[in-house]
């Protein structure tokens, strides 16, 4: 078969690749502008200007060879696509993922704050983990969390955070309460969808729901009035769900917005766990609401059992939306309820394998470079808790510059869904994409710039000083 007088169709097929790689790298350019973006913005132009080339010549020159050099592209390019989007590579689930032992509140380094010096818990503590002593006394040297003499105090911004985290306070005394003395007969299918969609349109990013299991559970409480009494919380299942934070804030991390950001949805979780537990008590079943100082359970492995991700190498929940971008409340409960599958992701695990962007990006070198080792029975990574907490405790934020760096923390839009998917499907694209992402945002990006109210609370944090009364 011959192809009409005056049509090359490996050159026309050149010339339409062309024009697609055009189209689909000016989205790239369009999306990384919209997203404050300069330095991937730059980086696109560059291959808008470079990549189409090779397709254009073979489409509109002529010259000896043109079709075969035609046909030569277009193969190229089709093993490339197949390559990177064929189904490939899937990892094996891990054999294990329950922990054989429950973790101590008390050892968490939250807890290590609250301990007041001289007191009974105090020297309870430590005279039992003598080895922690000397650790703590480091975070306890440095200014703290929020505190006026920190590196980054921040005389407007670090107040509004520490106003969130204030008014998560005021929610504890409401996570649980008396019980509706009638019982609502409810469909556990209908309610669990109901329960879902209502969490979302109250702010959450997404909500699963798991069997309560012991592993989920602390062992002994770290905080708060019942510091020191064991766990023992029975209630059959665990709702958990996310919130996600925005990832303007987050890119200025590890200066003041973050910490903002992070109290804000802290409390975003605390206002929507807190109602959903009294909801669930009017229909005349226990319910806990699990937030922000007050947990009895571990969040992240709640989460992951009800479907919501993954844990990654910063030993944070990584969700398949926006990485660790999140924060996460639960409620637990005997409502009836349809537990989501659990769907474990192997890819994800492997993808974290490969990056390491938020260990080499970390002041504190907390996150772990090397491979995961097996920690009560599971296979996973240990942050240095002892070092992150005390740069907390030194630059006065939670910092989060792990999160502002990690390839999964984009956000969610066509471009980067499509990224996610890729890293999902393919070991190739894993492989290339923690490059394609240091080519274009940087190997350690650089904290954004506060712009707008920010910049502008900022500035009115630097007036002359008000004369004290």
């Amino acid at each position: 078969m011959t192809n009409p007088p005056g049509i090359d169709v490996a050159a026309l097929l050149a010339g339409a690749t062309g024009l697609g790689l055009l189209a689909l790298l000016a989205v790239l350019f369009v999306a990384s502008l919209r997203e404050n973006e300069p330095l991937a913005a730059s980086r696109i132009l560059l291959a808008i200007l470079v990549l189409p080339v090779p397709y254009f010549v073979v489409g509109l020159a002529s010259f000896p060879g043109r079709d075969l050099a035609a046909w030569g592209l277009l193969a190229l390019t089709a093993a490339g696509a197949a390559v990177l989007l064929v189904p490939t590579g899937r990892p094996r689930p891990p054999d294990n993922e329950i922990p054989n032992a429950r973790i101590d509140e008390r050892d968490t380094m939250f807890s290590r704050e609250e301990l007041a010096p001289g007191s009974p818990a105090f020297a309870d503590y430590y005279r039992r983990n003598p080895e922690k002593q000397a650790a703590d006394d480091r975070f306890r040297a440095e200014p703290g969390l929020l505190a006026e003499g920190a590196a980054l105090f921040d005389p407007v911004l670090f107040p509004a955070a520490d106003a969130s985290f204030a008014t998560v306070e005021k929610l504890r005394p409401f996570v649980d309460g008396p019980v509706a003395k009638k019982r609502v007969n409810l469909d556990p299918e209908r309610v669990t969808a109901f329960l879902s969609g209502w969490a979302k349109k109250l702010g959450a990013l997404s909500v699963g729901v798991t069997e309560l299991r012991e592993h989920h559970l602390y062992s002994v409480v770290g905080r708060g009035a019942d510091y020191g009494k064991p766990v023992t919380l029975r209630h059959r299942y665990a709702i958990a769900f996310t919130v996600e934070m925005d990832r303007t804030m987050i890119a200025q991390a590890p200066f003041a917005p973050t910490v903002m950001e992070s109290a804000e949805r802290y409390l975003a979780c605390g206002a929507i766990a807190v109602q959903m537990a009294e909801w669930i008590r009017r229909l005349g079943y226990p319910a806990r609401a699990h937030i922000d100082g007050n947990y009895r359970v571990v969040c992240p492995l709640v989460a992951r059992d009800a479907g919501l991700g993954e844990i990654g190498r910063m030993g944070l929940l990584m969700t398949p939306q926006v990485g660790p971008r999140v924060r996460i409340a639960v409620v637990t409960t005997d409502l009836p309820l349809v537990p989501s599958p659990r769907r474990a992701d192997p890819t994800m695990f492997d993808f974290c394998l490969r990056c390491k962007k938020c260990a080499e990006a970390c002041p504190s070198r907390a996150i772990p470079l090397e491979d995961p080792g097996v920690i009560d029975g599971v296979r996973r990574w240990r942050i240095d808790s002892e070092a992150c907490f005390t740069f907390w405790n030194k630059i006065g934020t939670d910092c989060a510059r792990c999160v502002s760096v990690c390839p999964y923390a984009h956000p969610t839009n066509p471009v980067h869904d499509a990224v996610r998917w890729g890293i999902r499907n393919s070991a190739v694209f894993r492989a290339l994409a923690v490059h394609l992402d240091d080519a274009l945002y940087g190997r350690a990006p650089a904290p954004r710039t506060p712009r707008g109210w920010l910049a502008e609370g900022i500035q009115a944090g630097k007036a002359e000083p008000p004369v004290r009364p």
